[in-house]
């Protein structure tokens, strides 16, 4: 190449960073020009930070003195990774320090404890050191975790008849809650796929027969993928980077370390022996961004924190950096310190709108209810407020979720679950059937927030008030002088009246002056805070409730259907007669049942503009029969049938269909 061109420049490109002496690529390609390293990328935020857990040790399971030596001498000979038979016969009694059956049985049931204990985080990688032992893990982990399946179903009913026979709110709350993980966690743990990927090798079946382990059912899954609900299949390498799938245990010890992505990889277990751009290599999987994902944790077993502080330090950071690594794989003591910060941060949010979290703190029954009450109402001071804190909850219950395992990060359990219980509690949401139903349940929240709450009350007494005996006058007085929890009351009102203002919005455009006026009254809400400010917002909310209770009863008022009297709407227009009134509710009527006629044998008319065309020409055809002329002209007579046209387009394609109501 150099002969053919040479007066040319040569650059070069490389994945992999070069070898600390390798002078001959230097002489060729010349020095660095830029490096992109793992530091930079974090800055970036085009990778996640990575958490390093020194299990091994904790566990008695590292072999410190192994580590090094193995990987060194797995690196002067150059072995492939197929090469199994070798390395046993390369590393002699090393090599059985490494995979003794004690070992392995301890390694798998802290797998299997850690792992299901995170089950909310992401997938997970097991390493091995080689094929043999990829199956005899699988065969350690699969018994473990269906024992541990086993004794969390056993605990279901132990917890149903304890929620059952709770007579305490709070109790009965925090039962139900503990209840429904578990069930998530057991539904978990029943549908999870642990598989095994290694590369294929001849007589492979006779090898592993010699371990009691058949490879055949094993290799199949390689080859052939897993079976989808519809007959069809997946290969193993996209099921493992869909977070949806099932597959969420690899056991490898060799494919998949590299060049091999996974989004939703959380956490990578290693046992191999590895060193420079090998193990950069193989940690460089869980550091990939993915939603709700905070950090990759890197789970070591044996023993490798001298050997990822030198790749680190000679792969990892820019030439003037000489810290030992710390900035990109932070011990797990950085996370504790991390969750702390963003519990910190939650709880002062809370402090400046009058809240102390520490109220949260013991308590129990009744009182643990008012002072959930009093945090709610704090946050229902603004949208601004309500939405500042939810993101910092998020951030709490990542980096808690991530430490799981950890007991250091047990002292701030119960900080992370009044967190958590506040952020629940902004969460719920009132679905109201109907406008008269709203305005019953208006009444039922001022009367809810004056009354104290105290065994026995019941909350639904308010449903029960004739619409037409609600005094609204008494009502905005009563919330004036009796209601503590203004913030929180008017938010319930806000979902009531949001929840129908939607419905109404999705059957008849021709609404959304409500919603102007819903935006307005709002908007006002938000930019002052004052006593007066919010009594009145109180107002004009059960005022446009009442408008709203008047707009859908108007359709049976003109004899009309609710879906007619969305097109007598869109055909309606100033200043016509009684007798085109008339004219123009049959109009209505007409096109709404010749529409569903016409649309009934057409599903997925929107998505083709032949159909699409004989909807316009129809909607056209139908008015230029039944609309009055005059008062509507040629070109009224056009601009209603577009109108018209994009409302049924649009009722199809968000899901209100007119064949559905």
């Amino acid at each position: 190449m150099r002969l053919a061109l040479p007066t040319a420049s040569f650059i070069g490109f490389t994945g992999t960073p070069l070898f600390k002496h390798d002078e001959l690529t230097r002489r060729i390609f010349g020095d660095y020009i830029s490096r992109y390293d793992f530091k930079r990328s974090e800055e970036d935020h085009s990778t996640v930070k990575l958490i390093y857990e020194n299990r091994g040790e904790k566990l008695g399971l590292a072999r410190l003195d192994l580590n090094d030596k193995i990987a060194e001498a797995v690196e002067k000979a150059d072995l492939d990774p197929d090469q199994t038979a070798l390395l046993e016969k390369l590393l002699g009694k090393d090599y059985e320090g490494i995979t003794a059956d004690d070992r392995l049985d301890k390694l798998a049931a802290d797998f299997v404890e850690h792992c299901a204990t995170r089950w909310q985080t992401g997938k997970s990688m097991f390493v091995c050191i080689d094929k043999i032992t990829c199956a005899r893990m699988f065969q350690r982990i699969e018994s473990r975790w269906k024992a541990k399946l086993t004794r969390m179903k056993a605990l279901i009913p132990a917890e149903e008849k304890a929620l059952a026979a709770a007579a305490d709110p709070d109790a009965r709350e925090r039962l139900g809650d503990e209840l429904d993980k578990l069930r998530a966690q057991v539904q978990w743990m029943e549908s999870t796929i642990i598989e095994i990927i290694i590369s294929e090798a001849q007589n492979e079946v006779r090898d592993f027969k010699k371990w009691d382990f058949d490879i055949i059912p094993h290799r199949a899954v390689m080859k052939t993928g897993f079976q989808t609900p519809d007959g069809k299949r997946v290969a193993v390498d996209d099921a493992f980077k869909d977070p949806q799938h099932p597959f969420r245990i690899a056991i490898v010890c060799a494919m998949w370390l590299t060049g091999f992505d996974v989004e939703c990889l959380a956490t990578l277990y290693i046992d191999k022996p590895m060193k420079a751009h090998n193990l950069m290599q193989a940690i460089a999987r869980a550091n990939r961004v993915y939603p709700g994902k905070d950090c990759g944790v890197i789970v070591d077993y044996n023993g490798m924190l001298k050997s990822l502080r030198e790749a680190l330090a000679q792969y990892a950071l820019g030439e003037e950096d000489e810290s030992d690594g710390d900035a990109i794989v932070a011990p797990i003591e950085e996370l504790v310190a991390a969750l702390l910060q963003a519990t910190e941060v939650a709880e002062s949010h809370l402090l400046t709108l009058g809240f102390d979290p520490v109220r949260l703190r013991g308590a129990t029954g009744f009182a643990r209810i008012e002072t959930l009450r009093d945090a709610v109402d704090a946050l229902y001071t603004s949208d601004e407020a309500k939405r500042r804190f939810e993101i910092m909850a998020r951030q709490v219950f990542i980096r808690f979720k991530a430490l799981l395992m950890e007991p250091s990060a047990f002292a701030y359990a119960e900080r992370h679950d009044n967190i958590e219980t506040i952020y629940k509690k902004l969460q719920e949401k009132r679905d109201m059937a109907d406008v008269t139903e709203v305005l019953k349940v208006l009444h039922r929240i001022v009367n809810e927030a004056i009354r104290t709450a105290a065994p026995g009350d019941d909350h639904a007494a308010g449903l029960t008030v004739d619409l037409s005996r609600i005094d609204f006058g008494k009502l905005r007085d009563e919330f004036a002088t009796k209601v503590g929890r203004k913030h929180a009351a008017l938010q319930d009102i806000r979902d009531v009246v949001e929840k129908k203002l939607e419905q109404m919005l999705a059957r008849n455009p021709m609404r959304m002056d409500y919603y102007k006026t819903y935006q307005e009254i709002i908007a006002d809400y938000n930019r002052e805070k004052d006593r007066a400010t919010v009594e009145g917002t109180f107002a004009k909310l059960m005022d446009l409730a009442s408008r709203l209770d008047a707009e859908e009863r108007r359709a049976a008022e003109e004899g009309l259907s609710n879906d007619e009297l969305a097109l007598f709407d869109l055909l309606f227009k100033d200043r016509i007669s009684k007798a085109d009134r008339e004219r123009l509710k049959q109009a209505s009527r007409t096109l709404l049942a010749s529409l569903k006629e016409l649309l009934r044998p057409m599903p997925g008319w929107t998505q083709n503009t032949t159909t699409q065309a004989e909807v316009k020409v129809f909607i056209l055809d139908s008015l230029w029969r039944s609309l009055p002329r005059p008062p509507f002209t040629n070109e009224e007579t056009e601009s209603v049938a577009d109108r018209m046209y994009e409302y049924i387009w649009q009722r199809s394609v968000s899901g209100h269909d007119l064949l559905a109501a």
